[in-house]
C-alpha cells in the first residue's frame, strides 16, 4: 500500500527514544522527511543515527526544551526554511510522574501543564497556520489510553492528557475546512523505556519485583502481551497518510484491548 508519503515533511516530537523515535523511523521509511527534537543531543545524535541504519534516510534534529515557545518557534521555523514545506507534526512529550494526589506540588502540576499540555498548544499555533496556507496537513496528538480510562497512580497523566484530547478534538472541527486533520493515538502498556520507569516504581511502591509487575499488567491485555513500538508507529503513519484522508477528530486506543469502554 503506497501511504503517499514520499515528499513529505514531518515533525516529530520527544522523538529521541521510546514511541517517538518509533514513529520518525516509520515516516522516514515511507519516505518522509523527518525533523526530530528532544532535550538531549547525545540521544538525538543516536536515534538519527538508528534512523539512518534503518532506512536509508537522514534526519534532521535540533535539542530544544518543548516548553520553551519561542524555541519551538524557531525550531518550526527552520525545520520549513530546510525543505521549503511543512506537512505533518507528531506532538509528544515525556509523561509526568506518577503519584497520589496529596503528595503533587503545584509546581508538579505546573510543570505536567508547561510539558504535556501546552507543549502540544506551542507546536499547533506553528504548524497549523504553514499547514493551512498549503490546503493539506496532518497534526497527531501522542497521548495515553489514560484519557479512556484512568489509570491508578497516574493522576497527572490521567488530568493533563485528557486537556491534550479536548484541545486536538477541538481543532480537528476548526481545522477540517482547510483540509488539515487532527486526530489522537492512546498508547498502551508498550515496551518503552517510559514503562520500565513506571514498572520500577510501582515495584517500589508495592513492595514486589518488576517481573510481577509487567506479569500484571500483560495479564490485563486480552492479546495476552505487551506493545512493541512499532505496532503503535504504524497507525500513526497511517493517520498521517493520503490513506487515512477521511479520519479526523478520532481517539484511537492502540492497546491490545486493554481499555474495556464501547468507544
Amino acid at each position: 500500500m503506497d501511504l503517499g508519503l514520499k515528499g513529505r515533511v514531518a515533525i516529530v516530537v520527544a522523538a529521541s527514544k521510546g514511541l517517538g523515535r518509533a514513529v520518525a523511523t516509520e515516516l522516514a521509511r515511507e519516505g518522509a522527511q523527518v525533523a526530530i527534537c528532544a532535550r538531549s543531543p547525545s540521544n538525538l545524535e543516536a536515534a538519527t543515527a538508528l534512523i539512518q541504519e534503518k532506512t536509508g534516510r537522514q534526519a534532521y534534529w535540533e535539542a530544544l526544551d518543548v516548553t520553551d515557545a519561542a524555541r519551538v518557534e524557531k525550531f518550526v521555523a527552520a525545520v520549513e526554511q530546510r525543505y521549503g514545506r511543512l506537512d505533518i507534526c507528531v506532538t509528544n512529550a515525556g509523561g509526568p510522574p506518577a503519584k497520589p494526589f496529596l503528595e503533587i506540588s503545584l509546581d508538579e502540576w505546573r510543570a505536567a501543564l508547561e510539558t504535556t499540555l501546552l507543549s502540544a498548544v506551542y507546536f499547533a499555533r506553528e504548524v497549523l497556520p504553514r499547514m493551512r496556507k498549503n490546503k493539506w496537513g496532518r497534526l497527531v496528538t501522542i497521548t495515553s489510553i489514560s484519557v479512556k480510562q484512568p489509570i491508578d497512580g497516574l493522576l497527572l497523566s490521567n488530568s493533563v492528557r485528557a486537556a491534550v484530547t479536548g484541545l486536538a478534538r477541538t481543532l480537528a472541527n476548526e481545522f477540517g475546512p482547510h483540509g488539515i486533520t487532527v486526530n489522537n493515538v492512546c498508547p498502551g502498556y508498550t515496551l518503552t523505556e517510559r514503562l520500565d520507569e513506571l514498572a520500577e516504581k510501582e515495584s517500589r511502591t508495592a513492595g514486589v519485583s518488576r517481573e510481577s509487575v509487567f506479569q500484571k499488567w500483560t495479564a490485563q491485555v486480552p492479546l495476552g502481551r505487551l506493545g512493541r513500538p512499532e505496532e503503535f508507529a504504524a497507525l500513526v503513519t497511517f493517520l498521517v497518510s493520503e490513506r487515512a484522508s477521511y479520519i479526523n477528530g478520532a481517539t484511537i486506543a492502540v492497546d491490545g484491548g486493554f481499555v474495556r469502554n464501547l468507544l
